[in-house]
């Protein structure tokens, strides 16, 4: 997981799942910082009231002495009459208590006009700010407190009127250059808040990640158990015994609970039909025209098996359903319906991308080999009963042959309707098509032709554009009961099995099947003569000692199912 994710939590489609963490420490830094800043702008202001009153009784200070100095430079005025020698006077007597740059301390007349300056700033041409001299002329009592703008800056001090100069001795300070240094300490403050802060945010984040440790692990769980589709249990090792741990344990349950009732659901849907129910919450009535492929596999002599076995054949039968319907789930196919010893699976509905075909052959493949499997088995279990008792009683040997399982498998595909039948209150997903019908006709034959799976040209086509996994042993051009089409079937030989001695024998039976279509029956009969394999047994008694009919076109109308 990148910096990202870890402070601003992952995706989960297009929304980021924000970590519970992130937005608590988030939410109590922003009140944390709001509050100490708060807190040190109204001390500031506070203290800025303080130094106000403080520096005002200054400024009244320096201003009596200086209206003191200017009456008495007044009667020096009057004796000597020189007044720029007066007014430089108190200009100097007024410059030794200024102690800022913008400090300021002056004479002003009633017109506006200054009667003296003293400030390190120059002396302006005159007081042009109306309305303090309107509040002058306007106060009654000749003294008080007085803000003016003067110069593009702001002032406040104290003012007292002389009467023997006609002017008001004003005694000021710049407001910016007084809140100069308290503003800095302001900063100051702020920045050690800030610092503060940051380090009380890293150690809560520390603090909090720890309290709250299993959100994650159970947002992580459950983030997972939804990109998986799967239900499991979030890890609450070393968990502690608060609402958190409470909250896993209890959704824990839950999930056991879900989890087993989809494992339920899953056993009598599809796989298609279980991710579309999770993902979309619902399952519709609905269905589509698909190009898929269809498998149906039946079990030989399956009436006999039933007399000899009666109830058992239940268990022969899950056992036998147990291992090929994992093979069918393997290769991406779907067990569409379990009619008793018959199976339909189809083939498409999980990845548009494989091709369809070739997992079905393999699919028909590994059934064979199931059953295989378990004809094995139960020779190997007779061989043990004979060794230890010397023989199987009747009984016994009816059920030995009863349980050695033989599967026919035919394998048809194209476009047929796949979807939901039904009501709201009971379906079933369904496939239906010509395809689904010739695949169980396909399926039949196997018992004519003694081979393992029959499959349509339809497949054969599909599989041999991208693989060469097989080689397809035309079988015959048929037309099956109820059809009025015929079409022609194959025998898919896995290539691992093409020995020398059976590609001969395939190819003399292809030469007689040719001869076969031509209508040369006794030369097929020829050259069937030198072909072992079980399915040339077929047309040796179709067509022993007849000649082809005139109309003949190569296809055999079966008569039965």
């Amino acid at each position: 997981m990148n910096l990202i994710d870890s402070v601003f939590g992952p995706k989960s489609g297009t929304t980021r799942v924000v970590p519970l963490v992130t937005k608590i420490v988030a939410l109590f830094s922003v009140f944390l910082l709001a509050s100490n800043f708060a807190s040190n702008y109204i001390n500031l202001e506070l203290n800025r009231g303080e130094l106000i009153k403080l520096t005002n009784r200054i400024l009244i200070k320096d201003l009596a002495e200086l209206y003191s100095f200017s009456s008495t430079q007044r009667q020096i005025y009057d004796f000597n009459g020189d007044l720029e020698g007066t007014v430089g006077a108190m200009e100097k007597s007024a410059a030794k208590n200024l102690t800022k740059a913008h400090s300021a301390a002056f004479g002003l007349a009633k017109d506006g006009s200054l009667l003296f300056w003293a400030s390190k700033q120059s002396r302006p041409v005159t007081f042009s700010d109306p309305n303090a001299l309107s509040k002058l002329a306007a106060d009654s009592k000749g003294e008080g407190k007085l803000n003016f703008d003067l110069g593009g800056k702001s002032y406040f001090g104290v003012y007292k009127y002389s009467e023997v100069w006609k002017a008001y001795i004003v005694r000021a300070e710049e407001t910016e250059e007084f809140q100069e240094e308290t503003n800095a300490i302001f900063w100051r403050v702020a920045l050690i808040i800030l610092a503060l802060t940051l380090v009380l945010v890293f150690v809560g984040a520390l603090l909090v990640n720890r309290l709250l440790r299993f959100v994650g692990r159970m947002t992580q769980s459950i983030m997972k158990m939804q990109s998986d589709q799967k239900m499991t249990f979030i890890d609450l090792e070393g968990a502690p015994n608060d609402e958190m741990a409470y909250l896993g344990a209890t959704f824990n349950s839950l999930s056991s609970t879900i989890d087993n009732l989809m494992s339920i659901f899953r056993r009598f849907v599809t796989q298609d039909i279980a991710q579309r129910a999770y993902r979309d919450r619902e399952i519709k009535l609905e269905g589509t025209t698909r190009n898929l492929t269809i498998l149906f596999s039946d079990i030989k002599g399956f009436t006999h098996m039933t007399e000899t076995l009666g109830t058992d054949i239940i268990d022969v039968l899950n056992l036998h359903y147990q291992r090929a319907i994992g093979r069918i789930h393997k290769e991406n196919g779907i067990v569409g319906s379990i009619i008793g010893d018959a199976l339909l699976a189809v083939f498409g509905t999980m990845d548009d991308s494989a091709n369809k075909s070739i997992a079905s052959l393999r699919a028909a493949y590994q059934i064979q080999d199931v059953a295989a499997g378990l004809r094995k088995d139960m020779k190997a279990l007779r061989d043990g009963i004979i060794e230890r008792r010397g023989s199987l009683s009747e009984a016994e040997e009816a059920v030995y042959n009863a349980v050695l399982l033989e599967v026919g498998v035919g394998i048809d595909g194209g476009d047929v309707f796949y979807g939901n039948i039904g009501s709201y209150e009971r379906m079933t997903t369904t496939v239906i098509g010509d395809n689904v019908n010739s695949a169980s006709r396909l399926e039949g034959l196997t018992r004519i032709y003694h081979v393992p799976v029959i499959c349509s040209e339809f497949v054969k086509t599909e599989v041999e554009a991208s693989a060469e996994e097989y080689r397809f042993v035309e079988l015959d051009m048929v037309q099956v009961k109820g059809k009025t089409q015929s079409k022609r079937i194959f025998w898919p030989v896995r290539r691992e099995e093409l020995g020398a001695s059976l590609v001969a024998e395939i190819d003399a039976f292809d030469a007689g099947l040719r001869l076969y279509y031509a209508g040369s029956w006794p030369e097929a009969l020829v050259a069937w003569a030198k072909v072992s394999l079980p399915l040339s047994e077929v047309f040796k008694k179709r067509i022993a000692g007849q000649e082809a009919p005139a109309d003949w076109n190569g296809v055999w109308a079966m008569t039965t199912k």
